[in-house]
Order: structure tokens, then C-alpha cells, then sequence
């Protein structure tokens, strides 16, 4: 068996890294960096934080329109192809460069597989919905994380191939835990004691490219009661100084560079609760037990907001204020992604599918109840 798995940005490094380390045992795998985040500080560092094997392609394509973008992949990830010829391309979440494989996997004789499908948050104005939407509809096999997930797909009719698998990021963050415990020295660097800070990203286009939005924020989070620690993602600095906001958030705020996978997920997992617009994130806080601050209006993880770990409050500043500060608690913790099992169901399902392996030298996972 041999998968092509396309990856562009850092949630997506972290998801190949449980699949691609399983996957490499019983397969063989080339693994393609579209280049969608560039800057070593979200890119490079993973790779090597997350022991996944260098890229046996990476694309370069940089920043540009959302269009221009996603064409380009396209134009550069078909070629791979055609000179890998791999039997299935495997896709994780909701990136352009998701579904730019998806869009040439759907041309091809390829097998297009799709982990975190199923997701939506019903805002058709964001990019990454489209691109969800999209690429389900584009795929052989759908590995949903969440019941919730299937039941979306089936709503949209998509019933043949897909699969509740559980979310690979459970897995993933069940492993980095323990190692940022173990290796992760971000909390003596910052002089921060575990319970005793918030947390705070901000990078989504909706609130990072609006002034009033990103202002909104700034003045929700500077009245947490607590010192809030924000690793400023690139894009997110720029719009500061851009908008003249950079010297009130380096005021109010404590702004540190983006850190590493292992150093930001003992901040998480130390912080008293996080503010973010990130689905990643919320997920991984979710994971970790620790309360989140949407900052949007809408979420693809509604099962965290039913649960009560998370609130959705939207870039409104009375909102955040009060969410920060409240000393509300989480109503139950259930366990809707899965066991942390997921990588492993998820080659199983390879193989079954593409059925080129006994069925002794197939990994093998227990079935989700």
C-alpha cells in the first residue's frame, strides 16, 4: 500500500505525525508539504519536534489569495502525483491545501481519503468551511471524529465510505502531554506558575484583518484578572502594528513569539483557561481539560459547548470580558472523539480498502461504541 499525505499547516503536521508513524510500518508513504505555512517557527519546528521524517516534497507555495492559492497547489501537487502514483491520497482538515488534494485526487485513479471529515459550522463565510464541504464531497473514505460528524455527512447525503474513526488529535495530545511535562522548560522561561495565567491566539482572517474586531479583543483581554500570555502568530503581528495597535497589546498583554507544538501545549494544558480562535485549539483545550474563550460566533466542536468547556462569545468585548473573568465550570467531561486510537483505525481502514495486505499484517483498532 502506499499514501500520498498532503499537508500544508500546523494542525495538519501534528495530525500526519500520529498517522504517518503508524502508518510507515505497514505501508509505504510520501509525504507531501504544500508550503501553505512557510515560517520555520510554524513549520520546521514541528517536523522535528513531532519526529516526523522530512517531506519528500515540499512545494513552496506561499500566501496569496485563497483562489490563486489553491490553483497553485493543484498545478503543483498533480505531478507528485503522477510520479508517486500512490493508491489513495490522505487529507487532514480543512485547509486550501486540503482541498487542493482533494480536487486532484478527484481527477485521478486515486483513492481520496479524508480525516476530520464531517465538520461544520454552518458559516459558509468562512474559507475553511467551503473547503470542508468540498472535499467530503470529493472523497473515497470520510474518518469522522465525532457522531456529530456523521451525522452531517449524512444530512448532505454522503453515506457510502465513511467511517467514525475517533480524532486524531486525541491521540496526539495524549502523547504530547506527557512530553511536554517532561521537556517543555516554556513555563520557568516565562516565569509562569501552572493555574495562574490565561492563555490567548489570535490569527483568523475575520478578526485579524478587522480592526475594530482585533481592538475588540484586545480590550476584552486586557481586563482578564489574570496576566494573559498571547504567542502572536506572524500574520496577527503584522495587522497589529499595521492598525497601530501593536504598542497597546505589547502593553496589556504578554506577546511572546509562536512557540513550538510541545512548549504551546504545556502553556495550554497549564493555563487557568484560553482564549482563541483557532478550532484546533479549542480542541486541544478540550482534551486537556482546560476552559476556552471562543472568540468567534460559531464552532465546528459543538460537542464542547454542549459539554460547557467552552463559550462562544465572538470578537464582542463585553463578551470576552465577562468570559474571562466568570468563574464558570464545564458541566460534565465526555469523551465524543474517540479513545485515542484513532491513527491506528484509521491505516486499518486503509488496508481494508485498498486490501493489497493479509489480514495478519494489518493493523488493527477496536471498533468505537
Amino acid at each position: 500500500m502506499h499514501v500520498c499525505s498532503i499537508v500544508g499547516a500546523r494542525p495538519q503536521f501534528i495530525k500526519a505525525a500520529v498517522v504517518s508513524r503508524k502508518l510507515r510500518t505497514v505501508a509505504d508513504e510520501t509525504l507531501v508539504h504544500t508550503g501553505q505555512h512557510y515560517d520555520e517557527a510554524l513549520s520546521d519546528v514541528f517536523f522535528d519536534e513531532l519526529d516526523i521524517p522530512e517531506p519528500e516534497f515540499n512545494l513552496g507555495v506561499e500566501s496569496d489569495t485563497h483562489g490563486r492559492q489553491t490553483a497553485k497547489m493543484v498545478a503543483a501537487i498533480e505531478p507528485v502525483i503522477e510520479e508517486t502514483d500512490p493508491d489513495a491520497i490522505l487529507l487532514y482538515g480543512d485547509t486550501n491545501s486540503t482541498l487542493a488534494g482533494a480536487i486532484v485526487g478527484s481527477k485521478r485513479e486515486v483513492a481520496v481519503a479524508h480525516v476530520e471529515a464531517g465538520l461544520r459550522s454552518n458559516n459558509r463565510s468562512m474559507p475553511e468551511e467551503i473547503n470542508r464541504v468540498l472535499t467530503d464531497h470529493a472523497s473515497d473514505l470520510c474518518f469522522a471524529p465525532s457522531r456529530d460528524a456523521i451525522e452531517n455527512l449524512t444530512a448532505e447525503g454522503i453515506t457510502d465510505g465513511v467511517f467514525w474513526t475517533g480524532d486524531v488529535m486525541y491521540d496526539a495530545i495524549l502523547d504530547a502531554r506527557d512530553r511536554s511535562v517532561a521537556q517543555s522548560t516554556i513555563l520557568d522561561d516565562l516565569g509562569l506558575a501552572e493555574g495562574e495565567f490565561i492563555l490567548a491566539t489570535v490569527h483568523r482572517a475575520s478578526n485579524a484583518d478587522a480592526r475594530a474586531n482585533l481592538a475588540a479583543i484586545l480590550d476584552g483581554l486586557a481586563a482578564a484578572p489574570l496576566p494573559v500570555v498571547f504567542p502572536a502568530h506572524p500574520r496577527t503581528v503584522d495587522r497589529l502594528q499595521e492598525y497601530g495597535l501593536w504598542e497597546r497589546a505589547t502593553g496589556e498583554l504578554e506577546v511572546i513569539d509562536p512557540q513550538g507544538y510541545l512548549d504551546f501545549v504545556r502553556l495550554l494544558d497549564a493555563a487557568e483557561r484560553v482564549a482563541t480562535d483557532s478550532g484546533g485549539v479549542q480542541k486541544e483545550a478540550f482534551f486537556l481539560e482546560t476552559r476556552c474563550v471562543t472568540l468567534r460566533e460559531e464552532t465546528e466542536w459543538v460537542e464542547t459547548v454542549d459539554c460547557g468547556w467552552n463559550r462562544l462569545v465572538g470578537p464582542e468585548r463585553s463578551s470576552i470580558r465577562e468570559a474571562v473573568s466568570a468563574d464558570w465550570q464545564p458541566e460534565s467531561t465526555p469523551r465524543p472523539y474517540g479513545d485515542g486510537l484513532a491513527g491506528q483505525r484509521i491505516i486499518s481502514l486503509l488496508q481494508q480498502r485498498l486490501a493489497d495486505s493479509e489480514p495478519d499484517e494489518r493493523l488493527e483498532a477496536p471498533p468505537l461504541g
